[in-house]
């Protein structure tokens, strides 16, 4: 079975070095990056190997994912707005 990568370096490669700064200088951006991960992690394996897994089980680990992929990504736009305001 095809499993598409969902790593934010994947998903978001503009943000490299705003990844990078945020899991070193932002506890709770390196909590929820940990999170997403392993999140991310589990729902692919159980896909990658056909695992038996209730519908309602996969659809609500997808849905947490997505959630913490959001917050990741506004906190990813705070951040470089914040430079950017720091540069002007």
């Amino acid at each position: 079975m095809q499993v598409d990568q969902h790593d934010l370096h994947h998903d978001f490669p503009e943000f490299h070095d705003a990844i990078h700064a945020l899991k070193a200088g932002n506890a709770h951006f390196a909590k929820l990056f940990a999170s997403y991960n392993r999140l991310t992690g589990k729902v692919e394996d159980l896909e990658a190997h056909d695992m038996p897994v209730a519908d309602f089980t996969m659809e609500d680990m997808k849905k947490q994912r997505v959630k913490l992929k959001d917050e990741l990504y506004h906190m990813l736009l705070a951040f470089r707005a914040g430079q950017q305001s720091v540069k002007a």
